[in-house]
């Protein structure tokens, strides 16, 4: 007899003992003793910040904005917009590697704890992606804006015409052009999307997501971090996710929401990344071992889970006062 089906006989043949000896032993004063639930969740420890790779200055500052009662929107949008200024990040904003034609464009998008959202794609010469898709959000009765209308847009709000393309991102980009092959990277030494996760000292969470998007892509080219449900889902009474890697196959299967909708059912944020990545690469005729996906997710209870196709994706999280780098566990293993 294994210990399972040991433990399951031995408390049923003890039940009656134990119920007689609970009801002989209650008195006047403990019958208005209300028991104490073994499977209480444990108070969440707020706030709390994650966001994909390695980023300490981006979760810095998201948790300074909470540390000082602030809301979660506020913290993500403050955080993915230290990585669009950070000019050595080829990955995001300002700095970011271009398209084969030369042309820096960025996507982003945010989502509140209302389920409110807003997007951009295809933007150029503005910086601050983030910022703008929070505008369309709350000032427009749309949830996308799309190349020269979204540019227009950024302007209308007091947003500058800057350059994005740097004269190192310029440099690869020509580097790049003497064979112009094209083939997605998995990407160990940097780094591609922030996407970022904050719950509030209330409960309350938010998420963004901003990139420059592949490197050499095809002029045009949108991939899952402005795409609502792909790169980015918040449900406030579940929680949230956000993707990085490869973002055709994160659209593919709606990576976000599919992780949420998985904690929905009672997974834990683990255990929900690692089936939304097993999702990827059971696909038929998947290529999965030529390209990474990443997931984030976090749960009401402040609990946290990352996993990935491949090794050396990571997290940054802040939380408790520790702003640490969590590198995530990953299905592809070295043979």
């Amino acid at each position: 007899m294994d210990r399972r089906k040991f433990l399951k006989n031995a408390t049923l043949s003890t039940a009656g003992f134990a119920v007689t000896n609970t009801l002989i032993s209650c008195n006047d004063e403990t019958k208005n003793t209300k028991p104490i639930s073994s499977t209480q969740k444990p108070i969440p420890v707020l706030p709390l910040v994650i966001a994909t790779w390695n980023v300490p200055n981006a979760t810095k500052a998201a948790y300074k904005i909470l540390e000082n009662n602030g809301n979660a929107l506020d913290a993500v949008e403050a955080g993915c917009k230290v990585e669009e200024a950070d000019i050595t990040n080829q990955s995001v904003g300002k700095g970011g590697l271009p398209d084969r034609d030369g042309n820096v464009t960025l996507d982003a998008c945010i989502m509140d704890k209302n389920g409110n959202c807003g997007a951009v794609v295809y933007l150029k010469n503005i910086t601050h992606a983030v910022s703008v898709a929070r505008h369309v959000m709350e000032n427009t009765p749309h949830v996308m804006l799309a190349g020269k209308g979204a540019e227009e847009y950024a302007y209308k709000i007091g947003l500058k015409k800057e350059n994005l393309l740097t004269e190192s991102s310029k440099k690869a980009w020509k580097k790049w052009k003497v064979e112009s092959k094209y083939k997605p990277i998995i990407n160990i030494e940097n780094h591609d999307t922030i996407g970022m996760l904050a719950i509030d000292k209330n409960g309350d969470i938010s998420g963004a997501c901003t990139t420059s998007g592949l490197a050499y892509k095809m002029g045009g080219r949108v991939g899952d971090s402005p795409i609502i449900g792909a790169g980015l889902f918040i449900d406030n009474e579940i929680g949230g996710c956000v993707a990085t890697g490869l973002g055709e196959e994160v659209v593919k299967t709606v990576g976000s929401f599919l992780v949420v909708e998985l904690m929905r059912q009672g997974k834990t944020p683990q255990e929900a990344c690692e089936e939304a990545i097993k999702r990827i690469i059971k696909k038929p005729n998947s290529d999965y071992k030529n390209f990474q996906v990443g997931y984030i997710a976090v749960n009401k209870a402040g609990e946290t889970g990352s996993f990935a196709i491949h090794q050396w994706f990571s997290s940054t999280k802040y939380q408790d006062g520790k702003n640490e780098n969590i590198q995530a566990d990953f299905i592809v293993k070295a043979k």
